[in-house]
């Protein structure tokens, strides 16, 4: 063990030797490797960031609910276009259907949403906000925080009641400081009780719609509202059980009665969609997967010329190390010791152009971007160091070879 350690001692007093001798051209070779570890690493931590902030935008779609909706999530690349669009759109009738044929499911949920509309209050209003309809069970399938008030009633649900639950910042633009419960706003010329308040959700650039700018009333006040077309697309949102893995069970009795409902024949296309959020996950895991390679691939490119620096280095030094080395070999140096300790002076200059490449990286996480944190995760970090230390090693396996290889006699007697 002890002989590791000389090993150590020794690579490190050599590489610092060579590093204050040589200072420009050490810096230059390190430069490589900082530029290549600082590009592959800052491109995994944007990629990891921006990807968490994708998939936190869409934790309202519960990975134990299933979509029946008109257009699919992801589209089958030989299925033509125009048989999507002739499809019909769901259906109050089709919820009603399924609710009371539906065995495999927690919950079921009908709701729909039209953007771009005006909230008003007194002489404020909100242009751009967001309308959305839904039935008595949306808050078993989308996370439905309150902040005060409460939830609709089944009978005010049923009745289609003019009642209504406003998001946060309908809250603080319409309201104030004043307390919206049992305040009155105006949609589509018609008076809203506001009978709760969501807590406040924050900005994301990734979701449909924001939830603090939405107000939330009956879906059957809703559809007086708005006419059922492909304007206005319903979603039937349905809560698998939990004793049904994969919702394999639901997924395969929604589709047996959907198609019964619509009397489609054996051989006939579905004209609905069943869609998860699993299809997102696929979806931007694959994208941001092609990113990564390609910035490993221009950040190897970095890396190589770097790597070649080190080399260099390298085997310089073991030219101006020649007497040394055939010193140490007549003294009784075996070939190993020789190798171990220019493979460790190596890796060492690569582990240090590798530690300011992620010094780099950690410096640029303090940069504030719109929608989403920048994090340097623990996984990049020992990918950095790893990728620091293959370089190192490819990089100084040929001197170290070729010092281990060295004749005694004719090292000490090189000039």
């Amino acid at each position: 063990m002890r002989i590791y350690f000389r090993l150590l001692f020794e690579s490190f007093r050599f590489a610092g030797e060579s590093l204050r001798d040589n200072p420009l051209r050490s810096s230059l070779s390190l430069l490589g490797v900082t530029v290549g570890i600082f590009s592959i690493i800052m491109v995994y931590t944007l990629v990891d960031s921006l990807e968490l902030a994708i998939r936190g935008s869409f934790n309202f779609l519960n990975e134990k609910v299933v979509y029946v909706q008109k257009w699919p999530w992801s589209f089958e690349p030989n299925y033509p276009w125009w048989k999507y669009l002739n499809r019909p759109v769901a259906k109050p009738s089709d919820f009603q259907f399924l609710q009371e044929k539906l065995e495999n499911a927690e919950a079921l949920a009908l709701y729909g949403s039209r953007d771009g509309q005006t909230i008003k209050y007194k002489s404020s209003s909100l242009e751009g906000g967001t309308i959305m309809g839904m039935t008595y069970e949306y808050d078993k399938i989308a996370p439905f925080n309150l902040e005060s008030g409460r939830y609709f009633s089944q009978v005010e649900i049923n009745s289609g009641s003019t009642v209504g639950i406003i998001g946060n910042g309908l809250k603080e633009l319409l309201f104030g400081n004043e307390d919206p419960i049992g305040k009155q706003v105006v949609i589509k010329g018609r008076k809203i009780k506001v009978i709760g308040v969501l807590a406040k959700e924050g900005e994301s650039m990734f979701r449909f719609f924001s939830i603090d700018n939405t107000i939330y009333i009956p879906f059957s006040l809703f559809s007086r509202f708005y006419n059922i077309s492909n304007w206005v697309e319903p979603v039937i949102a349905i809560k698998g059980l939990e004793n049904d893995p994969g919702m394999k069970k639901l997924e395969s009795e929604v589709t047996s009665l959907m198609r019964g409902k619509r009397g489609l024949k054996p051989l006939e296309d579905d004209n609905f969609a069943i869609n998860r959020s699993e299809m997102f996950a696929k979806f931007i895991t694959a994208i941001f997967g092609a990113i990564k390679v390609a910035g490993t691939v221009i950040g190897l490119f970095s890396i190589l010329v770097g790597g070649f620096g080190i080399a260099n280095i390298m085997f310089v030094s073991v030219r101006e190390r020649t007497n040394i080395i055939g010193i140490q070999k007549s003294l009784g140096a075996k070939n190993f010791f020789i190798l171990l300790q220019f493979l460790f002076e190596a890796v060492f200059l690569c582990l240090l152009g590798g530690i300011l490449g992620l010094l780099l990286v950690f410096i640029a996480t303090f940069i504030k971007i719109p929608a989403f944190d920048l994090v340097l995760t623990y996984g990049n970090v020992i990918t950095g160091l790893v990728v620091s230390s293959v370089i190192g090693i490819i990089a100084g396996i040929v001197p170290a070879l070729m010092a281990s290889r060295m004749d005694p006699v004719r090292a000490i007697r090189a000039k």
